[in-house]
């Protein structure tokens, strides 16, 4: 893998001494008031900023001694940033929350005050975007996500900070994406994803991929759900085939799932041989001290996370091992 000087040094500071991405996500921002509002029994308007701030400054300031960097917004997330651990990188979100509902293709948009230079000057290691992506919709849908692809890219390559883009795909026919039909289409999905992406007019980095398989659907894992959409076998085979066409370093997401089920897809991937580079593990670490803070506040979620949640992420850590140097690529 060729990088500029820059860059190369960015990507270092987001790496262990292994070469290996391990990392924390606390970048959530509509996904987590709605969580925390839920949890207090109150309208979402009523979780305000300092509420956001001070919940990603505790989950900063506990886990990043246990990562090698963390993942945080512009909006919520700049005072996380100054509480992590100094042995932490940082990226950053450039990506609005959400997408734009009033169209079809779940289309992105820019943070309106945020730009790569800002997010330069603000001290960060990384732009990271997220997009809903799909093959299978539209190709004039995907055209305008190819670019503003493009665009980020280059306004990265002008600044010399590495880009990871996370895609997380989507039924465009409006099924449920934790059903057991999108089960079946998923690895297909997140393999032509990444080798879409992995072309170089994006001049991504990192590619920040979903595992290819649901593990409560693959036959005899440990958070199998009783629906079957593959054997263990035919899961590895997705693994080593979505990775098979990856131009560039993969790191997994964890998508919201719980500890468990994502510690058992690392397990998986560590099975089937997967060249991965690590993972930006974000819900499956806190997300069970949302209603710890939500009724007990800022000292008991703290007291939660130097428990549960350092528990939650040296479970990863270890199911991590296997995982090989982004360098190497």
């Amino acid at each position: 893998m060729q990088l500029s000087e820059g860059k190369a040094k960015h990507m270092k500071a987001l790496s262990n001494e292994r070469g290996v991405i391990a990392a924390a996500a606390m970048d959530q921002r509509g996904s987590l008031q709605k969580s925390l509002a839920a949890a207090r029994g109150v309208d979402v308007k009523e979780i305000g900023p300092e509420m956001m701030s001070e919940f990603k400054v505790a989950v900063s300031r506990v886990l990043t001694p246990h990562a090698s960097a963390i993942l945080l917004d512009p909006e919520f997330g700049l005072e996380a940033g100054k509480a992590r651990s100094k042995n932490a990188g940082m990226l950053l979100a450039y990506e609005l929350s959400g997408y734009d509902n009033t169209r079809s293709g779940r289309l992105p948009d820019l943070l309106p005050h945020v730009s790569v230079k800002r997010i330069v000057d603000w001290g960060a290691d990384a732009v990271k975007i997220l997009i809903y992506y799909t093959p299978f919709d539209d190709p004039s849908v995907n055209d305008i996500k190819h670019a503003f692809i493009e665009r980020i890219g280059a306004e990265c390559v002008t600044y010399e900070i590495p880009f990871f883009l996370e895609f997380v795909g989507y039924d465009p026919k409006g099924g449920d994406e934790k059903g057991l039909d999108y089960a079946k289409a998923k690895p297909e999905i997140v393999k032509k994803s990444m080798e879409e992406f992995s072309k170089p007019q994006y001049m991504v980095d990192v590619l920040k991929v979903e595992v290819p398989i649901n593990a409560e659907c693959v036959e005899g894992s440990s958070v199998y759900k009783g629906q079957k959409a593959y054997t263990r076998e035919e899961a590895l085979r997705h693994f080593r085939e979505a990775a098979a066409v990856a131009g560039k370093p993969f790191i997994y997401l964890s998508a919201g799932v719980s500890n468990a089920q994502f510690v058992e897809s690392l397990h998986m991937a560590g099975e089937a041989g997967t060249n991965y580079s690590g993972v930006l593990c974000g819900r499956a670490t806190w997300k069970e001290g949302i209603p710890v803070y939500a009724k007990h506040g800022i000292k008991a979620l703290e007291d939660w996370l130097q428990k549960e949640g350092v528990k939650n992420i040296n479970a990863v850590n270890e199911a991590i091992r296997p995982a090989k140097a982004w360098y190497d690529r």
